[in-house]
């Protein structure tokens, strides 16, 4: 099959998690579609990403204010407070799994309880949560971070040919001080400088949300405006 041949379902109208008081829509990738990493790769470039084995991006009917984002790898210049970040965490060693594992979601329901209480996300359905980070038919990695064998956080990262997609980071809710959040995607950014790929993908950046602001700081970041992809100043 070729993107030509792809096929979009429309989902049902749900509360918007990025800006107060509006309602948010999604287009479905038809679940029969075969997807695969490149595949995905010319999607993510097209303003989707994934939840799970589902492809999808947002189609609200008279909204555009999510844009996807990307960082540059090769010309990322750590600012002041990631470079802090950096050394904060030189003791972490990291490992990679292909697979989810009981300690990850023990980390995972911790996380939940602590961070996101009102979110939506029940931290006692472990199968809701192998469904939205796992995926069969991606080349989806868990990143995992210890300290002195204890795991620290997790960050589930998808690779495609041209980069590498950040789907989601999980944290200890008690080691606030170390930003293991932004420790994640700076060694994403490295990974990715190391193996010469050109992008990391953040998801989405919305104009006037806070917590998705916090993206502007990874520079140059470009993000799809019109179908284009454009440098996003970090002020």
């Amino acid at each position: 099959m070729t993107m030509q041949s792809l096929r979009l379902l429309m989902g049902s109208a749900h509360a918007c998690g990025y800006l107060q008081d509006r309602h948010a829509r999604s287009a479905f990738v038809d679940p029969a579609f075969p997807l695969e990493p490149a595949l995905y790769g010319k999607l993510l470039d097209q303003g989707f990403r994934r939840s799970g084995d589902y492809a999808y991006r947002p189609m609200c009917l008279n909204c555009r204010a999510c844009h996807s984002a990307r960082i540059v790898s090769a010309e990322f210049v750590s600012d002041r407070a990631q470079k802090r970040c950096w050394k904060r965490n030189a003791d972490l060693q990291l490992g990679v799994s292909i697979r989810l594992s009981d300690e990850h979601y023990a980390l995972y329901r911790r996380y939940l309880a602590a961070r996101h209480k009102d979110g939506g996300m029940d931290p006692e359905d472990a199968d809701a949560f192998r469904e939205f980070l796992a995926c069969g038919w991606g080349a989806t990695e868990f990143w995992e971070f210890r300290a002195e064998g204890q795991l620290v956080a997790v960050a589930v990262v998808d690779r495609i040919p041209h980069g590498l997609s950040a789907v989601y980071t999980f944290f200890d809710p008690d080691l606030s001080e170390r930003s293991l959040g932004t420790y994640a995607i700076l060694t994403q950014i490295a990974r990715a400088k190391a193996e010469q790929l050109p992008h990391v993908y953040l998801g989405y950046w919305v104009p006037g949300s806070a917590k998705m602001d916090y993206k502007r700081r990874y520079q140059p970041l470009e993000v799809l405006r019109g179908g284009q992809w454009q440098r996003l100043e970090s002020e």
